[in-house]
Parts: structure tokens; sequence; C-alpha cells
């Protein structure tokens, strides 16, 4: 008997660790921001836990009170340090692409400050149909509402948990600071090993109800 095949749907991304290896870029710019401040901020340790918004980062080098203040000094700079140093992780484009291909179409839902969001795409000519920055964890559900995506891809346990908030199909990837126990505690519905896998799990998962199970 033929399945029926489910429409294509919007499929959301998230940015840092997902499609980009932001690491080398957020170092160097974190590497600068000590340089400019004068305060000491270990950029080793800091790009191991990539994924929530930045300022819960500074909060562990800054004094409460100067948070906001060098998270601003921080976006400033970041174009300069981050985005020519940032590289495309594997599959990334194919990724895209595949969601395109089938019909869908796809959204970045990223912690990461918007314009620089958008400055890493642009650089590296990927190119969603829509970007949203600034939302973290739970919050991501509202863009994803918004955009109608029901698929959620991400690195983090707070994608997992962004996904599941807005009822979208929790896809995790293994590139990121979590691993597969803690990304499969957070509900996530399949684990990939890498983004490479996506568009052969993603034309599975269109095949019909019972193929997304695999």
């Amino acid at each position: 008997m033929n399945r029926t095949s489910r429409p294509a749907p919007t499929v959301g991304f998230d940015l840092d660790m997902t499609l980009i290896d932001s690491r080398p870029g957020i170092h160097a710019c974190y590497r600068a921001l000590a340089e400019r401040t004068g305060t000491h901020v270990d950029a080793d340790l800091a790009v191991t836990r990539l994924g929530p918004p930045l300022v819960e980062e500074l909060a562990h080098w800054f004094p409460a009170e100067r948070v906001a203040e060098a998270a601003d000094l921080y976006r400033e700079m970041y174009p300069a340090y981050a985005v020519t140093a940032t590289p495309a992780l594997p599959g990334a484009r194919e990724a895209l692409a595949a969601v395109r291909a089938a019909g869908g179409r796809t959204v970045v839902v990223t912690a990461k400050y918007e314009p620089n969001a958008k400055l890493h795409l642009e650089h590296l000519g990927l190119e969603p149909d829509s970007v949203v920055g600034d939302l973290w964890a739970e919050r991501k559900a509202d863009a994803l509402r918004e955009h109608g995506a029901s698929v959620y891809v991400g690195d983090h346990t707070g994608d997992v948990r962004g996904a599941r908030a807005a009822g979208a199909h929790a896809v995790a990837v293994v590139s990121g600071p979590c691993d597969a126990a803690e990304l499969r505690a957070a509900g996530a519905d399949v684990i990939l090993g890498a983004l490479t896998e996506f568009p052969g799990w993603f034309a599975a998962y269109l095949g019909g109800p019972d193929a997304s199970r695999a």
C-alpha cells in the first residue's frame, strides 16, 4: 500500500553549531573583548558552551552591572572579528537545499543578535527564507509558530525545548556542546550524527508517518 506523503513543511534551523561552526570567530571576538576591557575571559572555555544568550556567558566574567555594556561592545566588535573567521558546517547548504527542493521553506531561529546572524548567512551564501534572532530555548517557539515550522533542527537541549514548546518535530544534531544522551533526555524526536545526514532523514520524513521514526 502506498503511503500518503507529507506536504513539504517549513523547517527551522538553529545557527551556531548547527549551520555554522562559530567557535573560531567567537573565540577571536572574546579575546578582543578581553583586551579592550581589561577583563579576563577564558575564550577556550566559552566556546565549549555555545547556545545560550551572550549575556549568560558574559555574566561568568563581568560583574552584573557591566554585563549589558560588555554585551553591547561585543556585538559592536563582532562583525570585524567573527564573521569571516566562521565557516559553514558540512551539510549546511545541502540541508537548506533539501527543504527548498521539496517545496518547503526555511527559517533560521537563533539566540544570536539578529544583525550579526544575518551577516554570517550573507557571508557564507546561505539563504534561508527568514531569519529571527535574539530568541533562546522556549522563546524560540514564538518564531517557530509564527512561521508555521513543523520541524526544528538544532544542536542544544535548548533547541529541543524550543521545538517541543512549538509542537515541532525536534531534530537534534550532535555537532555542538550537547551529546546524544543529553539531547535524547531533553526530548529530541530524532538525533543525527551530523547535518550531512539531514537530507536523507528529511526525504524519509516526507515519505510518511512511519518513516519519521527511522
